[in-house]
């Protein structure tokens, strides 16, 4: 096993490496204590500071620590643990290429690094970027820094096509087509820009095939470690990097719930618990919750206001997020599914994956659309 495999361990020939050496999980699952530990630090790193940690000077630890992490996120299966741990991922790869091209890793010889051709060649992009001026940066072996400044000349030109398909999940109007010059159906854009779009296309790779099929001898070898991260995954404010209210992206029942509140039926209070926790937990103020409860024809305002702020944590020891997608299930809130609804388990995640899949411009419409109503 090489060390540039345990560097990008998401590259196909670390994938051949590790089956070429006959790897059994569950062997490493049971025995091997250093690698689980490893696996187990990437998956909680990503939930808690959206970086993987730091490498370990073993090359085997490194690498077979991927594989298993894959395992350990596809035990859990929750989508913002999958799109948390593939970004991650993603980002440490990334950082790793700039390092390795700038010289910071002292560490890293020629045969460690991976250039921008061999990553265009790995996610046959090759034939669809054309490098335009070598010297501005096409000819040198990093993706581009995200901090580093190429002025206004650009370095390639990705064909159409091909830029949409990985410019689609970018934030920022700097992305979209119509904000780009485009002539014989190619799109200029810079080096920099170019490593934006490769971690991209490293994330998909990675979050490609999750969750995977463990045989249940693994998932039983990994039981503590999956727990360790099941508990992280409650334990994290999820909504922390939500501030953003738009009712269209809402999960279905939290939909149907508010049209309930607005039609001024009546709720049971599993039902009101549900959707008030919700509202505190995307970032609406106790004030706008009362407001929103006040067409309802049974609203009593200091109760209201009650109920909201112990929910919200401020009058109780506990702030209590929205119950779970099996406990909607249950109290029959859960209504509507649609095909997100599928590949998750909790209404909040739902929403933050609605609005990750948002652009910035149909925010900005909804939230015109809210004030203006």
């Amino acid at each position: 096993m090489e060390r540039r495999h345990a560097r990008y361990p998401f590259l196909d020939a670390a994938r051949e490496a590790v089956e070429h050496a006959d790897v059994d999980l569950l062997a490493i699952a049971r025995d091997e204590e250093r690698v689980v530990e490893r696996a187990t630090e990437r998956v909680e790193r990503a939930l808690s500071d959206g970086t993987i940690g730091d490498p370990r000077r073993s090359t085997r630890v490194e690498l077979l620590s991927y594989p298993l992490a894959r395992v350990l996120v596809s035990l859990v299966d929750e989508h913002v643990l999958t799109r948390k741990y593939a970004r991650a991922e993603a980002s440490a790869a990334h950082d790793r290429i700039d390092a390795a091209a700038d010289g910071a890793e002292l560490k890293s010889t020629r045969d460690d690094r991976v250039t921008t051709t061999e990553l265009l060649t790995e996610f046959d992009l090759a034939r669809h970027v054309h490098a335009v001026d070598a010297d501005a940066g096409g000819g040198e072996p990093g993706v581009g820094s995200r901090d580093a400044s190429t002025g206004s000349q650009d370095a390639y030109r990705v064909d159409v096509g091909a830029y949409l398909s990985l410019a689609a999940d970018m934030w920022g109007d700097e992305w979209r087509l119509v904000n780009r010059p485009l002539a014989e159906g190619q799109v200029p854009i810079t080096h920099a820009e170019l490593g934006d779009l490769l971690e991209k296309a490293i994330e998909r790779r990675i979050s490609d095939g999750l969750p995977l099929a463990v045989p249940e001898s693994v998932g039983d070898a990994l039981a503590d470690a999956e727990s360790q991260v099941r508990e992280t995954l409650s334990e994290l404010e999820l909504t922390r990097e939500i501030d953003t209210v738009v009712p269209d992206l809402f999960p279905p029942c939290m939909r149907a719930l508010l049209d309930s509140v607005r039609k001024g039926e009546h709720l049971e209070h599993h039902s009101r618990f549900a959707i008030t926790a919700f509202l505190t937990s995307i970032g609406m103020t106790t004030d706008e919750i009362v407001e929103f409860y006040s067409v309802n024809p049974g609203f009593g305002e200091e109760m209201t206001r009650y109920q909201t702020d112990h929910i919200r944590g401020e009058t109780s020891p506990t702030e209590y997020s929205p119950p779970s997608c099996a406990t909607m299930q249950s109290y029959g809130d859960c209504v509507n599914m649609d095909d997100r609804c599928e590949t998750i388990s909790h209404p909040m995640a739902y929403y933050e994956g609605a609005l990750d899949d948002a652009d910035d411009e149909e925010i900005a419409d909804w939230r015109e659309t809210e004030a203006d109503a």
